[in-house]
């Protein structure tokens, strides 16, 4: 049974939530309820405790059973979590990471799928900083349900209403039913740039920041795949419950990702592996002798081409990374690679790829015309990917 958390902030909208909480235990999950104090001026907390058969959870520093942490316990418990209703409160606190009370405080504790349900005053709603933060939400994987237009408590209409309790859970139930896309799904995923030693100081790498792999890797998990990151990338955090393993040259991707292939559904290989390393990497700190330096390059193991050529039951998701001629080169590589999708983006541009949060991409696939998908944030990018990867696993 799905257990979902159902997180109450202070809108007078939240008298609905005793509905959609009905709704949710009809169709079987298991609910629990967190309460601002903002939110129990409007309901009772009693009133979901009656429904619910056990405590809401209302305090930060409510008294600990068994040793648990009241606010982490739910955190852990959920499946998924919602907001409904979400004032701009919670929606500007959930943005910026700021944890004071008890629902803000789990919230930040939530690594699986929250979603949130706006209602506040049409003004509030439109106002540049709630837009903002909202942005900021969906950029993070947060699904957001947009409010209606309709009478206000204030008297007068205008967007920011909550939807009717049925609207609410068809929505949040269509979601996570398809939510789950990857379930069991084992997922090999690489980030980042490699580094090239030319000497214990120095390296040659490329501008790739490992965003758009760490984003997939999240996305993925986030699905129900069992995922595991090689990464070159150890300052971007880990999203929670993907196993990672660092590495620093295209020779160690290459040994960490050969020994995972046999295992794996798929791989993704989203990384930026140089072309060419160094041949002699100097022991020591290269000084400065002559007014030129000569380094000797040889060709590193084209990792992709080699997934390709031992493929089996996996698919193999290539990138490739151009700043002309895009289609021509991408068409090559799918096929002399061997890839069942190949995902290409141009890098020339400033506002898109590489240390960008957006991306805008064309997925290649064999005997397919190509698919554009619109410029996004690298977020929405994985969902596009990975829809396209489910449809290929199952």
């Amino acid at each position: 049974m799905k257990k979902i958390a159902v997180y109450v902030t202070g809108g007078v909208a939240c008298y609905k939530t005793v509905s959609f909480v009905r709704l949710l235990q009809k169709a079987g999950y298991q609910v629990r309820v967190a309460m601002t104090k903002a939110a129990q001026e409007f309901v009772n907390p009693n009133l979901f405790a009656s429904l619910l058969k056990e405590p809401v959870l209302t305090d930060l520093f409510q008294p600990m059973e068994q040793g648990k942490i009241a606010h982490i316990e739910l955190a852990d418990w959920c499946d998924y979590a919602i907001v409904v209703p979400a004032t701009a409160n919670i929606i500007a606190k959930m943005a910026q990471g700021i944890a004071d009370e008890v629902v803000s405080t789990s919230l930040l504790a939530t690594a699986q799928p929250t979603f949130v349900v706006p209602a506040m005053n049409t003004k509030m709603y439109q106002a540049a900083s709630t837009q903002r933060n909202l942005q900021t939400l969906k950029r993070d994987g947060v699904k957001i349900l947009d409010p209606v237009t309709g009478l206000l408590a204030e008297g007068y209409s205008g967007q920011g209403r909550m939807p009717e309790p049925t609207e609410i859970a068809t929505w949040f139930l269509s979601e996570i039913t398809s939510e789950q896309k990857l379930k069991n799904k084992r997922i090999l995923i690489t980030a980042g740039g490699t580094q090239e030693a030319i000497d214990p100081v120095r390296l040659i790498v490329n501008r790739s920041s490992g965003k758009m792999g760490y984003a997939l890797a999240k996305a993925a998990q986030q699905q129900g795949a069992q995922v595991t990151l090689v990464s070159t990338v150890p300052a971007l955090p880990v999203p929670t419950g993907v196993e990672v393993i660092y590495v620093q040259s295209a020779q160690e991707m290459r040994q960490a990702v050969l020994k995972t292939y046999p295992q794996v559904d798929a791989v993704i290989m989203a990384a930026a592996v140089a072309d060419y390393r160094v041949k002699n990497p100097a022991p020591t700190k290269i000084k400065k002798h002559s007014e030129t330096l000569t380094l000797e390059l040889v060709k590193n193991p084209d990792i992709l081409k080699e997934l390709g050529a031992q493929k089996e039951q996996q698919v193999l998701v290539g990138f490739a990374a151009e700043t002309h001629d895009l289609q021509h080169y991408a068409q090559q590589k799918l096929i002399q690679k061997n890839l069942d999708l190949l995902v290409a983006n141009d890098v020339s541009r400033k506002d898109i790829g590489f240390g960008s949060n957006d991306n805008e991409v064309i997925l290649f696939q064999p005997e397919q015309a190509p698919i554009l998908v619109a410029k996004a944030d690298k977020a929405a990018i994985a969902q596009q990917i990975l829809a396209v990867l489910a449809s290929k696993l199952s």
